[in-house]
């Protein structure tokens, strides 16, 4: 039996963490859900590194083939059959052969009496979002209105990273050229040149001279600078995902000029969406805020949801509660306000999502038409610099003989 460290809130709102022993992460959550405490984190007490494994090896089902599958289930609801009997047909006939032993399990579960928000819930490969819009759904009447308003939202939230994905491809592809191209040379093709000018025994130039001793003379050292940055890099990620670390890199991070605002206000954008989405579906809001939260990847955005989800639980209005620890932008601190005094947040909420999701493209879009010419002004520079290094010995012995 092992032990996980869990952050919970408790019936009057208190967020606090605790650790709870189980044989595993489902067990504990089961435990502390029996207890009637809300849980929005479970991480083995084992260490960072055991977390991580386990996330990867539970990734959640999303993108395109699962946005296929909720319009293929929600025109099968609208059609009029029940959901046993759609369950059935997508386990069958679904376009994605990789979801349909998923949809088979959901199928099982409904079948035995459970409700479709409880299967989502229990398979345990589902975002918090989908079962608590399904959630909404049993309980309006409306499942497929419901499906409807998220399937507007996978829609656009997947269309955004594919956009952001599609930006970054050219760069990342520059630098990766880069370094193969650099690490090439550096291992191949200067060792060699080294060993020639070492048996022709020439006076090399001080380019040269500087180019061999880094690559050659001193290579261990330079390994070895390498290897402290990679395990500094690693130790400072596995750092990030302890919740202390994960805030106050969060924290660093957005206080980076031009990077860091794009980066606050994509994860706002996502945050606004999303609860947009739970609130047109008729989740009342404090377990809008409370599954939003779920969804947000930002350790410092996240604590400044939880914290104002106990404010509004307690009575205090959303833009105050979000302003509280001066996360927030200003602009979507007003925009919010205004939408809860019109009555009308959730529009207005998806306005704040729109306005941003377009901010961040198009901050994107100027970042890299910059970074773009710089790479390859600095590539060129570089690998210049060491064809030129490593050929000026040549040039400058070839020089000698002709005037002798």
């Amino acid at each position: 039996m092992g032990e996980f460290v869990c952050r919970v809130a408790d019936a009057e709102g208190r967020v606090f963490s605790h650790v709870e022993a189980a044989s595993s992460l489902d067990e504990a959550r089961q435990k502390l859900a029996d207890r009637g405490l809300y849980v929005y984190s479970v991480e083995s007490r084992g260490g960072q590194l055991a977390a991580l494994v386990r996330r990867s090896s539970s990734r959640q089902i999303g993108g395109s083939e699962f946005l296929i599958l909720n319009q293929q289930f929600n025109t099968l609801v609208k059609a009029g059959l029940p959901i046993l009997r759609a369950l059935d047909l997508l386990a069958d006939r679904a376009s994605s052969p990789k979801l349909r032993p998923v949809i088979s399990q959901l199928r099982d579960r409904v079948r035995e009496g459970k409700s479709l928000s409880e299967a989502v819930a229990e398979a345990g490969v589902f975002s918090k979002v989908y079962s608590t819009a399904i959630l909404a759904g049993e309980k309006s009447g409306n499942l497929s209105g419901v499906l409807d308003y998220y399937i507007a939202y996978q829609r656009v939230s997947t269309g955004v990273r594919k956009k952001i994905l599609a930006t970054l491809v050219y760069p990342v592809l520059l630098i990766s050229v880069a370094i193969i191209i650099v690490t090439y040379l550096v291992t191949a093709v200067i060792p060699k040149f080294a060993l020639l000018y070492r048996d022709l025994n020439v006076e090399l130039p001080g380019p040269t001279k500087l180019l061999i001793a880094l690559t050659v003379d001193y290579r261990y050292a330079m390994l070895g600078a390498v290897a402290a940055l990679a395990l500094t890099a690693a130790g400072i990620f596995l750092w990030s995902r302890s919740e202390e670390g994960g805030t106050s890199l969060d924290r660093l991070k957005f206080r980076l000029p031009v990077i860091g605002d794009t980066l606050l206000k994509f994860q706002v954008a996502q945050f606004s969406r999303t609860l947009a989405t739970l609130l047109t579906g008729g989740t009342p809001l404090v377990a809008g805020l409370q599954t939003a939260s779920d969804a947000i990847t930002s350790r410092l955005l996240r604590s400044t949801v939880v914290q104002a989800t106990q404010n509004v639980r307690e009575g205090e209005s959303l833009s105050s509660a979000l302003a509280s620890k001066g996360v927030m932008p200003p602009m979507a601190l007003d925009m919010i306000e205004v939408g809860e005094s019109s009555g009308a947040l959730s529009p207005m909420l998806t306005s704040v999502a729109e306005f941003y999701e377009e901010e961040v493209n198009l901050r994107l879009s100027a970042l890299v038409s910059l970074i773009e010419p710089l790479l390859l002004i600095f590539m060129g520079m570089l690998v210049a610099f060491i064809l030129i290094s490593l050929y000026l010995p040549i040039f400058s012995f070839s020089m000698s003989g002709v005037n002798k």
